[in-house]
């Protein structure tokens, strides 16, 4: 503990496609989505995370939403690094005198290269960081699930996020093997929305495809427990009016079948580079899976089905990486997956 070791303040961030989460002092301080607002004009921020959501598909020509990762890296550098600074804000860190040091870990997806990694160390520092270190996503995922990722016992992790969807078995503090495929959550949305022009002319947008699938999704078309039919308001293509439509559970599962069937293709192939004394332990273990596209009703089931192993949803899935993240900050010299 150095003298002024009270003005370094430690955050574990979960930068993600769809959300941001950022953990300080053991609690989820910010859980907002992953959006800034700008004003076109003067280039100044309006609005971040649910309030700049709201603008989303609803702006004028004076006002822009950007969403600054894409494919769960950043897209836009300095949205990206405006979007950082506004949320460290939220978290309302206070110093009589000075600002505070920032030691921050935050999670990457496995795949990224070594320029994505650089630009999101980078919007970090311009946010203030002072000491940064990255974790894998999956990793990140494995130790909020509670699973004791130091143990020479392989484990199986699926994290679907919004961007990317990572598969990685995991040994001894270390990734074995991992396939990362840029197909999530948001290739659901985009489904539903190309699905809803082509099978009932209606146009609709982001967030109204984003309710959809929270409210009918699923990757199969029979469930024990269906949802209720859901209606979707947009506009007609054909005469340019407001309408609605109802859709139930099945058709969203049909409309989402093409991506879903990437992720299990994934899985197979994540599961045939597995070292054979790991594919024993993953045998008895299971897969588990986190993110927010594990939510996804019968996803679980679909990849039971397929793989025969046994499948198990992370608790508060949505949060896995980010409290996987938050263990990691607090363990910043004994885990020796924290890259510099």
């Amino acid at each position: 503990m150095g003298l002024f070791s009270f003005l370094s303040k430690e955050i574990a961030i979960d930068l993600g496609t769809a959300n941001t989460i950022i953990i300080y002092n053991d609690k989820v301080v910010v859980d907002e989505p992953s959006i800034v607002a700008i004003e076109r004009n003067t280039d100044r921020i309006i609005a971040v995370g649910k309030k700049a959501m709201m603008m989303h598909g609803k702006t004028h020509e004076n006002i822009r939403t950007i969403r600054p990762l894409r494919d769960g890296v950043i897209a836009d550098f300095r949205a990206a690094e405006y979007m950082m600074r506004e949320m460290i804000k939220m978290i309302g860190i206070k110093s009589r005198f000075f600002p505070p040091a920032l030691k921050m870990v935050i999670c990457i997806p496995s795949g990224i290269t070594e320029v994505e990694q650089r630009a999101v160390k980078d919007s970090a520092e311009q946010a203030g960081a002072k000491e940064v270190r990255l974790i894998h996503e999956p990793m990140a995922a494995a130790i909020g699930i509670g699973i004791d990722v130091l143990e020479p016992t392989g484990n199986m992790i699926i994290d679907i996020g919004g961007g990317t969807s990572e598969i990685a078995v995991i040994a001894l503090g270390g990734i074995v093997n991992n396939k990362s495929i840029r197909i999530a959550g948001d290739d659901f949305n985009a489904d539903i929305e190309d699905y809803m022009r082509r099978q009932h002319n209606i146009h609709i947008g982001e967030r109204t495809a984003e309710r959809i699938k929270i409210e009918v999704g699923a990757a199969l078309p029979f469930l024990d427990n269906p949802p209720d039919d859901f209606f979707v308001h947009g506009r007609d293509m054909l005469s340019g009016i407001p309408k609605e439509i109802r859709v139930n559970y099945s058709e969203i599962a049909h409309c989402l079948d093409k991506s879903i069937v990437k992720i299990e293709a994934a899985v197979l192939n994540a599961l045939e580079m597995t070292p054979p004394e790991l594919s024993a332990d993953i045998f008895r273990t299971g897969i588990y899976l986190a993110g927010g596209g594990s939510l996804l009703r019968g996803l679980d089931k679909r990849l039971h089905a397929k793989t025969k192993l046994p499948i198990h949803v992370a608790e508060d899935p949505l949060r896995a990486v980010a409290r996987g993240t938050g263990i990691a900050l607090k363990n910043f010299d004994k885990f020796p997956f924290l890259l510099k």
